[in-house]
């Protein structure tokens, strides 16, 4: 990754990350290949779901590591976007939806105020 905000993900990082964690990196690693698996949903669908997750969580790597496991699933570029469509609408719709939590705190000073 070009940004210098976020470290690049290395086989180094990885390793150490196993080397003070093993049996918790080993059962993380084996429930995202079990989650990641064709099942109910085909593996590229669900490839997709995550990328449109990493795009709603902000995740830099998520988004590459699911980006490219999308394409290796078979996902097309344009699949991929609308996923990231799907999540940018996902993500704004949170912002309306908790519009509500505002506009009521201006409902409840308007009626706290004297007129």
């Amino acid at each position: 990754m070009k940004d210098t905000m976020y470290p690049p993900s290395t086989p180094e990082i990885a390793h150490l990350r196993r080397d003070l964690a093993p049996e918790i990196a080993a059962a993380f690693e084996d429930f995202s290949r079990k989650v990641f698996a064709d099942g109910v949903l085909p593996a590229k669908t669900k490839q997709l779901i995550a990328v449109a997750v990493a795009h709603v969580t902000q995740c830099p790597y998520c988004i590459r590591g699911h980006t490219k496991a999308a394409l290796r699933a078979g996902a097309t570029r344009q699949e991929l976007m609308e996923a990231i469509w799907v999540a940018a609408e996902m993500r704004a719709g949170g912002a309306y939806a908790h519009s509500t939590i505002s506009l009521s705190a201006m409902g409840e000073e308007s009626a706290a105020k004297p007129v």
